[in-house]
């Protein structure tokens, strides 16, 4: 182990030593989507750079190890953390989720201290969940910390909640809560204090951040990626086969009032798209008044509900059609986006949080929302373009595997972490 005593000389690293890094990924799964796959990727990634340690939650144990025996990883090593069972009995799927981790943050200090005694960390990194009001276990630890990809800062826009259920106006007045709360949280803000370089995912969460501390580096860099196997894996995916349509649009995601699904139906009725389908893959509690929703708009034998389904069935889904429809009003990240694109579809979105960042106008149509008459005429507007111009879809879709390669791969966001942990060990030397 290296001497605490050693001058500010001796203790700049060069660029080829191997760091020891501690990161923290509650959500880290492999063969996963979603914020379970950032964990993952990052910390395998990570590892053919430097000698890495992750903490993770006690129930991804059985799926990291049967992964790992079958794929071993250098240089990575995973350790657990849970609350004792008497303290989450009341945790059921989704309930008491946002309570759970929260907990689950501050329990955790006194096992990665224990670690950072055994190993001597150089710097800890959080990249999951992606909530800038919730503290991290890493901020306790007196080394150089990096806070992010975080997000959590974008809300869906007043005038689009008068079509959201009571249930969907009690969850985003909960969210707001949730964000007004935590600048009295003395927690968050050690978190916010003790960061040397926080990562936001999006430019609302930028402003939310700096509103604790303006002189706090940020860097603002979306948290989806995709690793170089999964764009293998997805080239060897068959595509379902039987649409014989003139343009299949498909929705992918949970069946929330946030993701945005009946304003792509409506947009849908709207359009001549007599010889068109729309395919939505998903569940959620929306899913019941969103078929109603259908049949109300007279679309129901257009509109296929095809419930949810494992990540390879629907990339094989997505293969088949023509053009992904995500009009999410608040997501942090893109995750189904940048599948898309990496299945060669053009992607049509709000331009709102994460999925404007990850299409750009090459890649799809993104539709300002202004209110939710204007958006959904340009919604259907966009539409109609797709279905009128095939060559526009394939050249956008061509363009979206292009940018996944060139922007997206886990490789290429991992190196630049590391770069960046370079930077502030060396500037932590120097001052």
């Amino acid at each position: 182990m290296p001497s605490n005593n050693k001058s500010a000389i001796t203790n700049r690293p060069h660029k080829s030593k191997r760091l020891r890094i501690l990161i923290s990924a509650y959500a880290c799964e492999p063969g996963k989507g979603s914020e379970p796959a950032v964990g993952w990727n990052i910390a395998l990634e990570m590892a053919k750079l430097h000698d890495v340690w992750v903490l993770t939650r006690s129930n991804n144990r059985e799926v990291i190890e049967a992964e790992m025996s079958k794929h071993p990883v250098d240089d990575v090593t995973f350790f657990y953390h849970d609350l004792p069972k008497w303290a989450r009995w009341w945790k059921k799927g989704g309930r008491g989720v946002q309570l759970y981790y929260y907990l689950w943050q501050l329990t955790a200090v006194s096992k990665i201290r224990e670690k950072h005694a055994e190993v001597e960390f150089d710097l800890c990194h959080h990249v999951t969940f992606v909530k800038y009001w919730v503290p991290s276990c890493l901020a306790w630890l007196k080394i150089p910390f990096v806070w992010g990809p975080v997000g959590g800062g974008d809300s869906s826009p007043i005038s689009f909640l008068k079509d959201s259920s009571w249930k969907g106006i009690v969850y985003e007045i909960g969210r707001d809560c949730n964000r007004w709360f935590s600048f009295f949280d003395p927690f968050v803000r050690l978190t916010v204090r003790n960061s040397a370089v926080c990562i936001v995912v999006t430019r609302k969460t930028n402003s939310c951040v700096k509103r604790f501390r303006s002189d706090l580096k940020t860097d603002v860099i979306t948290q989806v990626g995709m690793s170089e196997k999964d764009l293998v894996d997805i080239e060897r995916i068959s595509p379902k086969q039987g649409y014989g349509k003139d343009c299949v649009f498909l929705f992918a995601g949970n069946l929330l009032f946030l993701k945005g699904v009946h304003l792509g139906l409506r947009a849908f009725a709207r359009g001549c798209f007599s010889t068109s389908r729309f395919v939505i893959i998903g569940e959620g509690p929306q899913r019941g008044w969103l078929e109603s929703l259908a049949s109300d708009l007279g679309i129901a034998d257009r509109v296929k509900f095809l419930g949810p389904m494992q990540r390879k069935e629907t990339i094989a889904f997505m293969k088949s059609a023509d053009v992904l429809v995500h009009p999410s009003l608040h997501d942090s990240g893109g995750f189904v986006p940048i599948e898309a694109m990496a299945c060669g579809k053009p992607v049509i979105c709000l331009n709102l949080a994460g999925p404007a960042v990850v299409v750009s106008n090459e890649t799809g149509i993104r539709i300002e929302a202004t209110d939710p008459v204007e958006t959904v005429s340009a919604l259907s507007h966009a539409m109609q373009r797709m279905v009128d111009d095939p060559i526009l879809r394939e050249r956008m879709g061509a363009a979206g595997r292009r940018r996944v390669e060139q922007e997206f791969l886990w490789s290429k966001k991992v190196e630049a972490f590391s770069r960046l942990y370079y930077e502030i060990i060396e500037s932590k030397a120097e001052g």
